[in-house]
């Protein structure tokens, strides 16, 4: 099956923190994704797009923060963050993009 739009859609963005880069030594990955993507969804996308077997997804919501913007309050928008663990031996680079 070929990467299809939805696929990119799914996943927005790697996720590159001192955080992320720990779980790399487990094997896991963080990426952004779309709010209304499931974690079927989420696995078919990084299967197809990175030729990688996907063993567990993990997603969490962070909500936006209130903060101020030129004197008025504000909202960042939330995120949905995605922990992927691969199958052992396998990695991405994340670093050449797609």
């Amino acid at each position: 099956m070929a990467a299809t739009a939805r696929h990119y859609d799914t996943i927005l963005a790697p996720l590159i923190t001192e955080k992320a880069t720990q779980l790399s030594d487990q094997n896991k990955l963080v990426f952004k994704v779309a709010l209304d993507a499931t974690k079927e969804e989420i696995a078919q996308a990084v299967e197809e797009l990175f030729k990688v077997n996907v063993v567990k997804v993990n997603t969490l919501i962070q909500k936006g923060k209130t903060k101020r913007f030129r004197g008025r309050p504000g909202q960042r928008s939330d995120i949905k963050k995605a922990i992927v663990t691969l199958r052992e031996g396998q990695s991405i680079d994340i670093t050449t993009g797609l």
